[in-house]
């Protein structure tokens, strides 16, 4: 992806609200299918996570794989923010 594309991106997700909270549970089967069905329908899709991240892993970590296992890209990660597209 070129960084216009991903700069566009990246603008076009500061509009948007986040569609799907992740708590203490962390990533469950649940949440990776809920984040398949919302990025197929909106292709890029705004995720909170619990503030402390999911067990020892840091936000940044939890956000990769995320990405792996819904099959999308990892575009931003701010604060406790994640944005993914496909």
């Amino acid at each position: 992806m070129d960084k216009e594309k991903l700069y566009d991106l990246r603008a076009e997700a500061t509009k948007i609200k986040p569609i799907i909270n992740i708590g203490k549970n962390g990533i469950t089967d649940n949440v990776v299918e809920e984040i398949k069905k919302q990025v197929k329908a909106n292709h890029l899709v705004k995720i909170k996570m619990l503030g402390s991240g999911v067990g020892n892993e840091d936000i940044k970590e939890s956000a990769g794989k995320l990405a792996e296992l819904t099959n999308t890209r990892l575009i931003d990660v701010r604060g406790n923010t994640i944005v993914l597209y496909r």
